[in-house]
């Protein structure tokens, strides 16, 4: 049996409870890690709380898509994994455990460089930054506006699109300018006068935008300076983003991904981990906490918090 966090209903962070879980022998194309470390995400708390829809609940519902740890058994057909492998998980159902069983495709390898904890860190933000640059063509020459830069999400993007050859102007607060600048992003304050202050950076305009904020502020501003409205994105505000034109990654839009989109994902935790190990690439890791405390880490990652809140089974 393996230890993993649960809940039974929808609520706040204390219907997270400790249950005793069968992870199951892997099945064809899966195999099974042992879990060192899981990366709690915003999206894990909306789901819990009921702010994203999700199926009814039939007993129990498993917590968390992240993580990183060692296989310890391999299915059939789930060629090339064998037990005693590093590896990162992103896109597993129930990473908030000491074992989860799970698709093959779910799996990524993890050089000997990259701790458990900085994988753990990797996943959904890095993935998410990643297809979002690649679904608006961001490259070479691009002026990008990044609202929220010293999210997960944000400080991702910056650090893909400066290695991509664009230029990053990134929103965020004064305190946190000085961790951008050195991934390679020109920062500027957000709030009142915002698109005037990203003029005099860019008098040359702006060509692309994404929205890791949410705020009216970041929309209405994307809006103002990016003429190609196609090139302005949110993954946050989805609902929202038919209505202005806009297009959405997640974030409640009813739209869903791609199969392109999709695959983008799954690319981008790929190329993320070897670039993390050789240096290139960094995650900002926050709070750690043993398993047993996932309600507070929800708490946590609802409140705001610096960095990517860690559980460690």
């Amino acid at each position: 049996m393996s230890r993993a966090v649960v809940y039974r209903e929808l609520g706040g962070p204390d219907v997270l409870e400790i249950a005793d879980i069968d992870p199951g022998e892997p099945g064809p194309g899966q195999v099974r890690v042992r879990l060192e470390a899981a990366g709690v995400n915003p999206i894990d708390a909306k789901l819990r709380g009921g702010r994203r829809p999700s199926p009814p609940i039939d007993g129990h519902r498993r917590v968390g898509s992240d993580g990183a740890g060692v296989v310890v058994a391999v299915g059939p057909d789930a060629a090339g994994w064998r037990p005693g492998m590093p590896v990162a998980v992103s896109g597993a159902l129930g990473t908030y455990a000491e074992e989860v069983t799970t698709d093959a495709a779910t799996v990524f390898v993890r050089p000997p460089a990259v701790s458990a904890v900085d994988a753990a860190a990797v996943g959904v933000p890095t993935s998410t930054a990643y297809q979002s640059l690649r679904s608006l063509a961001v490259g070479p020459g691009d002026t990008l506006l990044l609202h929220g830069g010293s999210g997960a999400v944000g400080r991702a993007a910056v650090q893909f699109a400066v290695l991509w050859g664009a230029r990053v102007i990134a929103t965020c607060s004064d305190r946190r300018a000085g961790d951008l600048q050195a991934l390679g992003a020109e920062t500027v304050r957000y709030g009142v006068g915002l698109a005037e202050r990203v003029r005099t950076l860019a008098p040359g305009g702006v060509d692309v935008a994404l929205d890791a904020a949410g705020t009216d502020e970041a929309l209405r501003t994307s809006i103002e300076l990016v003429p190609d409205r196609a090139r302005i994105a949110t993954i946050v505000r989805g609902a929202d983003a038919d209505g202005v034109g806009i297009r959405a990654f997640g974030g409640g839009s009813p739209h869903p991904l791609t199969l392109q989109e999709l695959a983008w994902r799954r690319e981008g935790i790929a190329v993320a981990l070897p670039l993390l190990a050789a240096g290139a690439f960094s995650v900002e890791v926050g709070p750690s906490l043993p398993l047993a405390e996932a309600a507070e880490a929800h708490r946590l990652v609802e409140s705001g918090v610096d960095g990517k809140v860690i559980l460690l089974p």
